[in-house]
This record gives C-alpha cells, sequence and structure tokens, in this order.
C-alpha cells in the first residue's frame, strides 16, 4: 500500500470515529482485555428496512494471533 493511500485511509479514519465516537472507546476496550482463544464475537447488520444479518464466530489460536497484529497487542 503507498503512502497516499495510507494517508486516505486515516482521513477516512478520523472521519468514521467523528461519526461514531463511541465505537474507538469499545476497540480501546477490547484491546484492554485482550482476546483469547474461544472468544465469540457476534455480527450483526440491521438494514433501514428492518432486514437482520447476523454471523457469529469462535476464536481459533490463529484468529487471536491475527487480531493481536492488528490492534498491537504483540
Amino acid at each position: 500500500m503507498d503512502i497516499g493511500s495510507l494517508m486516505k485511509l486515516k482521513q477516512m479514519w478520523g472521519t468514521f470515529c467523528a461519526n461514531h465516537p463511541k465505537f474507538p472507546d469499545f476497540l480501546k476496550a477490547v484491546k484492554a482485555k485482550g482476546v483469547v482463544e474461544g472468544t465469540e464475537v457476534t455480527f450483526t447488520v440491521t438494514y433501514p428496512d428492518g432486514q437482520n444479518l447476523r454471523a457469529g464466530l469462535k476464536l481459533r489460536q490463529s484468529d487471536v494471533e491475527l487480531i493481536e497484529k492488528l490492534i498491537g497487542n504483540n
């Protein structure tokens, strides 16, 4: 990824955080607690028409390692 793309991504993240100020605090709390194998993660998307899509997963050790790299807990 080139520097221009990284800068654009940083700008977009700043806008996202301004639009959703509680989300960065949520991520900080998850980072502080950490994740371990067996942690369950659930994603729910609710559309304006009321339709819901939901997915859940139980983290494996390889998932934990990826998350730690992404959030910097290593």
